[in-house]
C-alpha cells in the first residue's frame, strides 16, 4: 500500500468537493482528492448541464414553431433527436476542462481516481492508497432514487443518469415524478416531438408555492403535456417500445419509453461509514450546523448531507467548510437565503418562505405584495406576459419570494442578495432599474409594498396639503 498523509481529503469530484479542493489548495492546504467516476460529477455529467442543453434544443424548436406573433412565418421544426443529443454532450466538453483531473492537479491538488473507502476515523482507502488526513471532506453527492414498484426491475427505463445518451427519440415518453427533473425533461421532450405524459404521486411540483406553481403547470398543459396528480403508481410492466404503468385509483398509462424520476439518494454505500463512526439519516449524512458530521474530523456537504439537493448548495457548503477546516473559524450554513429554480417555461423560482409557510410562521404579521408580468413593459414586447411575482413581508423585510414567469431565475437573484443582507423592501424600492427590463419588476413589486402606504394614507395627503400651503 502507498501511504500518503494529508492536510485535507476530500472524496468526490462534484461541484461541491472540486470547491473544496481548489479553493484548499490554492491557499496552501495540502490536498488529496478522490473519485471513482467521472470528474465534475452529476451536475456536468447527468445533471444541470446536460438538462439546460436539452431544454436549449427544445426552446429552439418552440421557437420555430410558434414565431408568428412576432411577424415570422411558423414552420415544423425538422427534429434530429440524435443531433440534440449531440448538442448536449457537445456542451459538456466545453466545460469538462474546467472539471478535468490535469486543471486540479495544476493547482496542486493530488488527484486519485478511486473510490474512497474509510479503515478508521482518519484513514481512507482508494485502491492501493490509505490516505490519512487531518480534515475529510465527503462530497460524494446522490444518485437517482429508484422505488420498489413492482415490475420496474423488469421493464426498460431512463434515469437522469442514461436518458441523455439516449439516441432514439420517444414516441411517448411517460415520466414518473413531476418534481423539478421531471417537468423539465418533459417540456424539453415536448418541444422536440414527443407525445410526454407525466405521473405524479402526489402534486406536480409539490415543494413550490401552489400559486406560481399553477403557473407553470397550465402552460406545460397548454403546450400538450399530459400531468397526472394522485396518481400513485401500482405496477409497470411492459417491454422496450411499449410500456404501461397502472396507477392505484386504476388508471392506466401506456407509452414508449419511460422516465424515473422521483428524487435521489445519497451516495454512502461505498463509504463504510460505520469504521469512521459516522451516523447517517434516511436522507445523508446527519451533519450538525457546521456540517462536521458525528466524527468531528469529518464534514459532509452538498447532496450526500440531505437537505437541499442542489449544485449551488454544495458551493456553498464549501465555502463554509473551507472556514472552519483551513482557518478555525466558526462557520454555520443554512437554508433561509437559498433559492431555488425550475428551469421550464415559464420559469419558477422561490426563496425563503412561500406564501403558506410565512402565514403559518408570522400569521397576520405577514403582508403578501403580488406583481404581475403583464403590466412589464419588457415583458409585453416579448409577449411574456405570463407570470408573477409574489414577496413575503415581515415589518418591512422581504422572507420569500415566489416567482413565475420568463427569467425568473434571474430575477430571483436580487432577493437571494437581499436575504442574505437582511435587506428591506425600501433598499429594493429605491434601486434604480435600466428601462425596459425584466428587472423591473422586482422594483415594482417593492414599490407595490410601499403604494397604498403612500398614496391612499390620509396622513400623507394631509402633510402634502399643509406643505404646499407654506412651500413659496
Amino acid at each position: 500500500m502507498n501511504r500518503i498523509k494529508t492536510d485535507l481529503l476530500v472524496i468526490g469530484a462534484g461541484s461541491g468537493g472540486l470547491s473544496v479542493a481548489a479553493g484548499a489548495a490554492q491557499m496552501g492546504a495540502d490536498v488529496t482528492l478522490l473519485e471513482g467516476g467521472k470528474m465534475g460529477g452529476d451536475c456536468l455529467n447527468y445533471g444541470c448541464i446536460p438538462s439546460k442543453a436539452l431544454i436549449a434544443s427544445g426552446k429552439a424548436a418552440h421557437a420555430q414553431a410558434h414565431a408568428s406573433p412576432y411577424g415570422i412565418a411558423d414552420v415544423v421544426p425538422r427534429i434530429d433527436y440524435a443531433a440534440a443529443k449531440d448538442h448536449v454532450h457537445d456542451i459538456i466538453s466545453q466545460i469538462e476542462p474546467h472539471d478535468s483531473q490535469e486543471r486540479f492537479q495544476g493547482l496542486g491538488v493530488r488527484v486519485i481516481r478511486e473510490y474512497g473507502r474509510f479503515l478508521s476515523k482518519t484513514e481512507v482507502q482508494a485502491g492501493d492508497h490509505v490516505i490519512t488526513a487531518r480534515r475529510i471532506v465527503i462530497a460524494t453527492g446522490s444518485s437517482p432514487l429508484v422505488p420498489p414498484i413492482p415490475g420496474l426491475d423488469s421493464v426498460p427505463y431512463e434515469s437522469n443518469e442514461t436518458l441523455f445518451d439516449l439516441r432514439e427519440k420517444p414516441d411517448h415518453l411517460l415520466i414518473v415524478g413531476g418534481g423539478p427533473i421531471g417537468m423539465e425533461m418533459a417540456q424539453a421532450h415536448r418541444r422536440l416531438g414527443c407525445k410526454v405524459t407525466v405521473i405524479e404521486g402526489a402534486k406536480a411540483l409539490g415543494k413550490d408555492d401552489p400559486e406560481t406553481a399553477g403557473i407553470v403547470l397550465d402552460a406545460l398543459r397548454g403546450e400538450g403535456i399530459e400531468i397526472a396528480e394522485d396518481a400513485m403508481a401500482l405496477e409497470i410492466r411492459g417491454t422496450k417500445g411499449a410500456i404501461e404503468v397502472e396507477v392505484k385509483d386504476g388508471r392506466l398509462f401506456k407509452g414508449s419509453h419511460l422516465l424515473i424520476a422521483v428524487g435521489r439518494k445519497p451516495n454512502i454505500d461505498r463509504l463504510n461509514l460505520d469504521a469512521a463512526g459516522i451516523e447517517t439519516t434516511r436522507s445523508g449524512i446527519e451533519v450538525d450546523k457546521a456540517l462536521k458530521s458525528t466524527n468531528r474530523r469529518v464534514y459532509a456537504i452538498g447532496d450526500v448531507a440531505g437537505g437541499l439537493q442542489f449544485t449551488h448548495v454544495a458551493g456553498y457548503h464549501a465555502g463554509i467548510v473551507i472556514r472552519s477546516a483551513l482557518f478555525g473559524l466558526p462557520a454555520k450554513a443554512g437554508t433561509a437565503h437559498i433559492p431555488w429554480v425550475t428551469y421550464t417555461a415559464p420559469e419558477l423560482a422561490q426563496i425563503g418562505l412561500t406564501e403558506a409557510q410565512a402565514r403559518e410562521a408570522h400569521g397576520d404579521r405577514i403582508e403578501i405584495v403580488r406583481f404581475p408580468y403583464s403590466q412589464n413593459d419588457r415583458a409585453i414586447a416579448e409577449r411574456q406576459t405570463t407570470g408573477l411575482i409574489k414577496v413575503m413581508v415581515l415589518r418591512g423585510r422581504p422572507v420569500g419570494v415566489s416567482i413565475a414567469g420568463a427569467q425568473a431565475g434571474e430575477l430571483i437573484n436580487l432577493w437571494a442578495l437581499a436575504l442574505v443582507n437582511g435587506l428591506k423592501m425600501k433598499h429594493v424600492a429605491n434601486m434604480v432599474a435600466p428601462y425596459p427590463t425584466m428587472g423591473e419588476l422586482n422594483k415594482r413589486v417593492a414599490g407595490a409594498y410601499f403604494s397604498p402606504r403612500l398614496f391612499d394614507n390620509s396622513k400623507v395627503k394631509t402633510i402634502v396639503g399643509l406643505v404646499q400651503r407654506w412651500l413659496p
